[in-house]
This record gives structure tokens, sequence and C-alpha cells, in this order.
């Protein structure tokens, strides 16, 4: 499987704007997401996840728990495939005009969850609410170049940009473009104005257009949504899927193993074996876009000096967390961009690994014995592998690593506001373009929970990752971010670990379940065979 692996990237890096997915990484076996004979209706379908989701708000959050239940209950004008390829969801067809305008042509016969028609004006409300300061949309840089949304007629819609900007039906395909219920937002901002927070009213009844509406969520439990039977394109087949939260990896698992849970989401590639022993069990797997990092506080003591960040990244072999933590389900990272996204560039190098060379960097920075510091993770196994090996590595230049591991919600809410030395994390790119690649995660305007928690700030980066957004001319951009890239490499704010496989695990009745390689589940024609 890790040679698979290592070829299937390769392959993405011939084909750089082409994602291979599921063509070229199956599944361990067929029978968990093949059609085994005709589908079958009803049934609730159990996933235990790792982690609560923050928010049902799509403008609350920026995490993948949340996106993950959000994008059953909500739809957005496209949507990707299984390739990142882009296809038409509540927009039936899109082009660019002129050069600042694009003109969506929308589905006919849409109603959200509560009644409400999806028309044009729905659109409109909707981005104009994305882009809304008193919301604070933590990906409202995603649409920060759009200047006015213009009303057609009830069908098309005319979305107008400070300047040419190609990548606005991707961006617009990212969770943030949900399509939430314009009565819904009417409610939430009255509620806004007697001293609710944005976002209030939507979190607690989430309403949009999907083949799933909200149902219950026990906070830390579970959250339910059941079927959407008026759904416009074909009601999905199951009657309720059941997110329910099993933090613990070996406790999933054996849920899997009971029936009490159908998927494991995620699956530990330590447990890849238990799930191959079982004749009840199946490992799927699909290769990713993403980036597992260890970040650094930049605006911290020893942090600010890039010699101090520079020699962490010199003093870890990532060889041994792949191989002893994801045991080779992964690529090795040499900078922030994975292979097949617009942008990844092969000829680009990391810092290589020399222990020797981490010492005198740390000499240089007025650090010869090493310090101490603390390194925050979150509750999961993988991550709290990866902790430890590190904290191993880095004792041999000298660095005293404490390691604290916090609640999800907590931890994404401490690392957005600064709190943290080093932390780790990761970064799923949800329309394969650089541009969502690097600017959330580095650019200064998005410091804290819109990506950048490394809280790195550089000129030089910003107007570069500004330039890359607004070129129009391909290889003209791939030029700018292979110069980004090379920077960041330099500045090292974080330790670029590896692009890994998405794993889980699930009960052989589960039939048609797939995943994007943005880690999202595709559940509107899963079914479970009796």
């Amino acid at each position: 499987m890790k040679k698979n692996y290592l070829a299937f990237f390769m392959s993405m890096i011939m084909t750089v704007l082409v994602l291979a997915g599921c063509a070229s990484e199956p599944n361990e076996s067929e029978g968990g997401s093949g059609d085994g004979g005709q589908a079958q209706e009803g049934g609730d379908l159990v996933i235990a996840t790792i982690s609560d989701a923050v928010s049902l708000d799509p403008g609350a959050v920026n995490d993948v728990p949340s996106f993950d239940v959000q994008y059953n209950i909500f739809e957005k004008l496209v949507k990707h495939d299984e390739d990142m390829n882009l296809l038409p969801s509540l927009a039936t067809e899109w082009e660019q005009v002129d050069d600042t305008t694009w003109e969506f042509k929308l589905q006919e016969g849409v109603t959200f969850h509560d009644g409400e028609p999806f028309n044009a004006e729905a659109v409109k409300v909707n981005i104009e609410r994305m882009m809304d300061p008193d919301v604070g949309y933590p990906t409202a840089n995603m649409v920060e170049m759009v200047e006015d949304v213009e009303v057609v007629d009830d069908y098309t819609v005319h979305i107008k940009t400070e300047y040419p900007f190609p990548g606005l039906p991707a961006n617009l395909g990212h969770p943030m473009g949900a399509m939430i219920s314009p009565k819904q937002i009417e409610e939430d901002y009255a509620a806004m104005e007697d001293g609710e927070g944005p976002g209030s009213v939507i979190n607690a009844n989430p309403i949009g257009t999907g083949y799933f509406k909200f149902d219950e969520w026990a906070s830390g439990q579970h959250i339910r949504l059941v079927k959407n039977e008026d759904y416009w394109d074909g009601a999905a087949k199951l009657d309720s899927v059941t997110f329910k939260v099993v933090p613990e990896d070996l406790t999933r698992l054996a849920e899997l193993q009971t029936g009490d849970s159908h998927v494991s989401n995620p699956l530990s590639s330590s447990d890849i074996e238990q799930v191959e022993q079982s004749e009840d069990l199946e490992m799927y797997q699909q290769s990713s876009v993403s980036l597992d990092y260890i970040g650094f506080n930049t605006q911290k003591e020893p942090f600010d000096d890039k010699r101090v960040r520079q020699a962490i990244s010199m003093a870890l072999d990532k060889g041994q967390i792949l191989d002893g933590v994801v045991n080779g389900y992964a690529l090795e990272a040499e900078g922030p961009l994975s292979p097949g996204v617009f942008g990844y560039d092969e000829s680009l190098e990391g810092l290589e690994y020399d222990v020797d060379a981490a010492k005198e960097l740390l000499a240089e920075a007025g650090y010869p014995d090493g310090f101490s510091t603390t390194l925050w993770t979150n509750e999961t196994r993988e991550r709290a592998d990866i902790a430890t090996n590190a904290q191993a590595q880095l004792k041999e230049i000298g660095i005293d690593v404490d390691i604290e591991m916090m609640e999800w919600g907590a931890y994404l809410e401490q690392i957005g506001n600064g709190d943290h030395d080093m932390f780790i994390l990761g970064w799923s790119n949800s329309t394969a373009d650089a541009d969502l690649g690097l600017a959330p995660l580095f650019h200064s305007d998005n410091l804290g929970p819109p990506g950048n928690r490394t809280f790195l700030q550089i000129d030089e980066l910003d107007e570069l990752l500004d330039a890359g957004r607004q070129e129009v001319d391909e290889e003209k951009r791939l030029e700018i971010y292979k110069e980004a890239q090379e920077l960041l490499i330099d500045e090292a704010p974080m330790v670029y670990i590896m692009h890994k496989a998405y794993l889980l695990a699930e009960r052989t009745e589960v039939q048609n379940l797939k995943m994007l390689p943005t880690k999202m589940l595709l559940l509107k024609d899963v079914y479970l065979e009796q």
C-alpha cells in the first residue's frame, strides 16, 4: 500500500490540476463502497467520529468535523467530485461574462428545508452575509474580492469582483459557500440586534437545501440528520445519519466490531491489521490534498527567530513519523502544498534533516543549551504519537518539550487566540488551488481562526500571495507561487510533515460510501445491505 500511495502521488505530479482520486487508490476491499446489488432503502447510518462539530453555521467555523456534518445539510452553487473537478450543484452553469463579472444560472424548483424558495435573491443574501464583517466569517477572505451581487432575474445572478479572479467558482465550492435559508438569515440578524452572537439561530437549527435535514444535537455525544423527503434531486436512501462522537480510536473500532457503529472516521493506521483480520470490516483509503504540520507561534520568543524554527525543522526526521506513526500511508512534505494542488512544484526542496546543523543554528540564535517549550495537540492518538516522537527527537538538540492535550473546540479557540508555543494541526485544501493552500495559512490578513495560527506576518509574502490571487496567466501564477513557497521553506513558520491518506473503516453492509480528497463523506447514495 505504501508503494501504491507513493506511485499515486507521482502520477498527480504529472497532472498537476487533476487528482487521480479513487481511480488510482481503490478501497482495500470493493465490498465497502461498491454496489453489491439492488440498493435498499431505510436505516440509520451511525458514523463514529473523533470530534464533535464546533458549529453548524458555515459562517462560524473553519474545521473539518463541522464541515463534515454541514456538507449533508447545505448545498453550494458548485461542488467538487472525487477528482476535484467542479460540477453543477445549485447552479446549473456559470461563465465569466467579462473580466470582473461571473454569471451563474440557478436550479429551478429548489426549496430550503423550511419551504423558502432557492433563487437569485437567496444567493445574494447568502454571499452578502459571507462578506459581512459583523458576521465575521473566518473564511471571508475567499470572497474578499467580491464587490457586488446583482439579481438579473429569479434564476440568474451576476457576481462582480474588484479584480479578475478566475478562482471564484472554486472558492464558492468551499464549505463556506453553503446556501442558508434567507428567512433564517433574517432571523439570525434579528437575534444579533437583540445581543446574540452571529449564527446563534442558524447553529441551533441549520436550514439548507441538502438531502438530509437537521434533527438533533446532543453536544459532545451525537448529531442526527434525517432524510429530506422533498430533496430536489432525488431523496437519499438512508432514513437518517448519526455522527456519534467517539474520541478514542480503539473504542471506535470496538463499536464497529459490535455493530453499534457502521463507520469509524478516521481509522488509525495502527488498527489496519485488526480491520483486515475481521470478516465484517473493511478499510477505505482516499488520497488527499492535505497537509499535516507542527506550527510555531512566530510572535513568541524564541520562535520569533527563524533560526530557531529552522533548527527544529532540521532536527526532526520526518521519515520516523511517516513510518512509526502512520505506517507509510503518507508522502513526506517538502513544503505546504501537496501534489495535485495547482501551484505545487516538484523541484522545491525542504530543509534537510541535519541534527548538527540544527545545533549550530540554535547556538547562533542564543540557545546553545536549548530551551523548554510546550507542544499542544488535540485528543487524537495519531497527533499524540507525533507529539511524542517530536518530543524525543528534539531532546537531542537540547529542547525540552512538554506535551499538552486539549478537547477539539477549546484547542481551536486557544491556538486561534495565539496562546500557544507549538501546536500540531492539519489543513485540507478544499479547492486544490495554491490560493487556498497558502493565503489562509500565511497571509497576515488571516491571523488566528481564518487559518494563520502561526501568526506569520511578512510583507513580501503578502505581496506574493496577493499577486498570485489576482494573476490570470497560469504560468505567471505558478512562478509567483514557487517564489512564495521558497520563502515559506526558508522562514519555516511550521514543520511541513506529510500529505497523508485518509483512512476509515466500515462494516461490510455499508454500500456506496465515498470520500472526497477534502475528507468530506458522500452519503446521499449510501445504503445498508440487509
